[in-house]
């Protein structure tokens, strides 16, 4: 099953250089990486990141998270994947580009493998 960091191209290209993603600040805060499923993706961008610019939309493969990834009850009792623990960039199966529609939605690509 593939889980989904939506990040600042800033944070992003930061993480690249170090070879370490630790988390943007409210991950830092809450103790854990906040990911999402393909069914959750779109609301969590439309919740924490309306008509924010300049993000990408990066998939990992969840069983190669391991032991750090926890499914946890949030939005409604719903389990969503926190990671406790740090993401390594080179791991991501893909990173595209998350812009903006015209009235400040994300358009999102597919969300598979390819």
């Amino acid at each position: 099953m593939l889980v989904f960091k939506i990040v600042s191209v800033a944070e992003w290209r930061a993480a690249e250089r170090d070879g370490l993603f630790r988390g943007a600040p409210v991950d830092r805060s809450d103790g854990f990486i906040h990911l999402s499923t393909a069914a959750q993706v779109r609301d969590t961008a439309a919740r924490h990141f309306h008509r924010q610019a300049d993000l990408l939309l990066v998939a990992y493969d969840s069983a190669g998270l391991g032991p750090a990834l926890k499914w946890e009850p949030s939005r409604g009792g719903a389990l969503f994947p926190h990671l406790y623990g740090t993401l390594d960039p080179r791991a991501a199966l893909w990173v595209k580009p998350l812009p903006l529609g015209r009235v400040g939605e994300h358009v999102f690509p597919a969300l598979d493998e390819s």
